[in-house]
């Protein structure tokens, strides 16, 4: 349900209107039965494998992201600041997961790209997954920022709860502001074209052309504000945050449950620079379409199978959701392993003391 550069006429008989920012979904069924019929396999595919990553996100990040939430709402101990801005991304996604997928689901692989649900869920739908794709990204600038100042300026104040509400709070409010367009320019449209379109009812955003320069000044500002300038604050902290881990010695003595902080550190952060890689993987095809689509659109227009490139972009757009999901339960769960496998069973006192020194570490995904 993403948008692009097109044109729509209307009849000889009526008075012509230009729209900017079609998606090539609506493109789709402007064209002759026989292109359609020769694009059939490749296009079934696509849906296909985009209906199996919405399963996988339905699943995975349905239940992961619930299971994650619960785990911190029942482990006390564990709702470290970090913890806290990691639980605001598993709700984003637990979001989409729940509401955006089952529609998209229906949208894209049931109805093969008709809309059945009206103007209202649309809208809606179309929002809310701008909003979370959003919420993420600060996010995790957010997250990269507080391992920053943790681990470079360790004697510096950490960020006390209420100062991460503050933030928490502005990461929505700021995506719900930017996302804010999303829900104005979304329109479900009725395709007329000159032969049988089967009913399709299109479910995205409609510009008008008078609006155009701002359409390309806010698709400038999208890529700018929530990709490029986040992606090299993000690079620029890890990369200071491994300096430090790795390459600077450490002061003091050098014990055994320091040894054991800084490893548990190394692996949080290790783990946190995948998740940066993952979104990087996964949304550069995302703004790069959309770049192409909005300023360049004769290039996909003259592409036999520009929906189903549209297809494999959305595909790996949302994987990001089941890595970030599978990459924090898999740390958590890999705490709870090394705790039962080394400290289980019956333990003389001094294993407890131990024990309990290493249940006070931070959380791997916590640094």
């Amino acid at each position: 349900m993403e948008t692009n550069l097109g044109q729509l006429s209307s009849s000889s008989s009526t008075e012509t209107v230009d729209l900017r920012n079609h998606s090539f979904e609506y493109n789709y069924f402007l064209y002759k039965d026989e292109e359609l019929e020769r694009n059939g396999n490749v296009l079934f595919m696509a849906r296909f494998f985009i209906g199996i990553t919405l399963a996988c996100v339905m699943l995975v990040c349905g239940f992961g992201n619930l299971l994650f939430i619960l785990a911190l709402v029942k482990n006390k101990k564990q709702c470290s600041i970090t913890n806290i801005l990691i639980a605001n991304l598993a709700v984003s996604d637990l979001l989409v997961a729940v509401v955006c997928c089952p529609f998209e689901m229906d949208y894209y692989v049931v109805r093969e790209q008709s809309w059945a649900f009206g103007h209202v869920i649309c809208s809606s739908v179309n929002y809310l997954r701008m909003v979370s794709l959003y919420v993420s990204t600060n996010a995790l600038l957010a997250i990269a920022v507080d391992r920053y100042i943790v681990i470079v300026y360790p004697l510096e104040p950490r960020m006390m709860l209420r100062t991460a509400c503050g933030v928490l709070l502005t990461i929505w409010l700021t995506s719900l502001f930017i996302a804010a367009p999303t829900a104005y320019f979304t329109t479900e449209t009725a395709f007329d074209a000159t032969f049988d379109s089967g009913g399709k009812i299109f479910c995205g955003q409609i510009w008008p052309a008078n609006m155009a320069l701002f359409y390309k000044s806010y698709s400038i500002f999208l890529l700018s504000i929530e990709f490029l300038i986040p992606v090299i604050i993000m690079s620029l902290c890890y990369i200071r945050i491994c300096y430090e881990l790795w390459f600077k010695d450490l002061p003091g003595v050098q014990t055994e449950q320091l040894r054991g902080r800084l490893h548990a550190r190394r692996k949080a952060v290790l783990v946190l620079v995948a998740v940066l890689l993952a979104y990087i993987f996964c949304w550069s095809p995302f703004y790069g379409y959309a770049i192409i689509r909005d300023f360049y659109p004769a290039l996909l227009l003259k592409e036999r199978h520009a929906i189903e490139v549209y297809y494999i972009v959305e595909c790996i757009a949302i994987s990001n959701s089941i890595i970030n999901t599978l990459f924090f339960m898999t740390v958590k769960d890999r705490k709870q392993i090394f705790l039962k496998v080394h400290y289980g069973g019956r333990k003389s006192s001094i294993e407890r003391n131990t024990l309990q020194e290493c249940k006070s570490y931070n959380p791997p995904t916590a640094v």
